[in-house]
This record gives structure tokens, C-alpha cells and sequence, in this order.
């Protein structure tokens, strides 16, 4: 990630795992900034990165000062607060099947030029090797690099957690996957946080005392 910081014109590179339900966490980061958007994104299910990997094509957003504003308002103002104003998701995928995706981003507002957004496009192809190299180790029954690990702790737990949300509230999974996503935002943290507490017993979100 800090190789494609250096040789790219941006700030900042993350990479997410993706999943038919939207961003199941991040697997890389080049630096504090990028983590925290693609954490936001985790968190919000709201965001370059969701839609690019929705859509399967790049989602290139020069300005978040006036993308962001009609299309993802609450991560435009993270994003703002992390003092970076543009953005650029490129899908990883191989024929259908959708693996992540790559977002740069930068403190600047400005399209990328031809050539640029060309060398982007090459990290992107190395980047979807990379997530392929992780499931084949997987597969084979070997040990991920310790970070993949914690990515799909977190996701195993936002997935239990939504689970006992969801019988808590009595309310359909999707719905208990919001208020999980809400609470997590309205205070600030990662979604897989807030999960952990979930099952630890530390906070009963759907619970009686769920407002308290």
C-alpha cells in the first residue's frame, strides 16, 4: 500500500475485502487517514468503495466537496475531517466475482490524468492477485498474513452480532445490520468494535436499555 502511496499521485491507499452485502473490512492501509475511511465505509455501508464494488466499475470522485454532498453525505464529511478531497475506487474482481477494492484518495481536489489513472488501474490488477493469493492460502489450509486474520475475525463477529440483534429487536437481519451500523457511527468507532462489545454482553443494542 505505501509502494502505490509513493508512485501514485495520491495520499492515501486502502484496500477492502468486499462481499455481496457491501465492505466486509479492510485489508490494508497506507496510513492512518486512508484506515479511517475505510473503516468509515465498513461502518456507514456508504461510500466510493461500496458502489464501485456494487457496480463493478471504477467510481472516480475528483471533488468530494460536491460529490459527496447528494451521494454519500456522512462519508464526505469524514472524509473532510480527515482533511482528503478526492477519492478514486477501482473494483477487484475477476469476471464476476468480487473480491475488494482499491481506494486511493487525496488531500487535493483534481481528476487523475490518463496515464495516472492507467498506472492506478495496474496497482488495481496487482491488488486483486494479491486478495487471490490470500484465498488460496486459505484454501490450502495455510495461515493469511495476521491482518487478513483480523479482518475476517471482524466480520465474523459484526455477523454474530447482527444475529443477536436481530432477535433481541425482533427485527430482519439487514435491519439489525443498521442499527449496528448507526450506533457505530454515532459513536465514532469501527463497527467491529462495537460487534465485539455486542457479544461480550457490554452494550445490549436492542435491548430495553438500549437508549439508556
Amino acid at each position: 500500500m505505501r509502494l502505490s502511496a509513493r508512485t501514485l499521485p495520491v495520499s492515501g491507499v486502502g484496500m477492502a475485502l468486499m462481499t455481496d452485502e457491501g465492505p466486509a473490512g479492510t485489508v490494508a492501509a497506507s496510513d492512518d487517514g486512508a484506515l479511517q475511511l475505510e473503516e468509515l465505509q465498513f461502518t456507514l455501508g456508504q461510500g466510493p468503495c461500496v458502489d464501485a464494488s456494487r457496480t463493478g466499475r471504477p467510481v472516480l470522485a475528483p471533488d468530494l466537496a460536491v460529490t459527496s454532498r447528494q451521494t454519500w453525505p456522512q462519508f464526505g464529511a469524514g472524509a473532510d475531517a480527515a482533511g482528503l478531497r478526492a477519492v478514486f475506487a477501482l473494483p477487484l474482481q475477476v469476471g464476476g466475482i468480487r473480491l475488494g477494492v482499491l481506494d486511493l484518495y487525496r488531500d487535493t481536489a483534481g481528476e487523475l490524468s490518463r496515464e495516472e489513472l492507467t498506472g492506478a488501474l495496474s496497482f488495481a490488477d496487482a491488488a486483486t492477485h494479491l486478495l487471490l493469493d490470500l484465498q488460496a492460502q486459505d484454501t490450502a489450509r495455510r495461515m493469511p498474513p495476521p491482518h487478513a486474520l483480523e479482518v475476517l475475525d471482524d466480520r465474523a463477529e459484526v455477523h454474530q452480532a447482527t444475529g443477536v440483534v436481530s432477535v433481541r429487536a425482533g427485527v430482519s437481519p439487514a435491519q439489525a445490520l443498521a442499527l449496528l451500523r448507526a450506533r457505530a457511527y454515532a459513536e465514532g468507532r469501527p463497527i467491529g468494535h462495537l460487534a465485539g462489545d455486542v457479544l461480550d454482553g457490554v452494550v445490549a443494542l436492542g435491548g430495553d436499555d438500549d437508549h439508556d
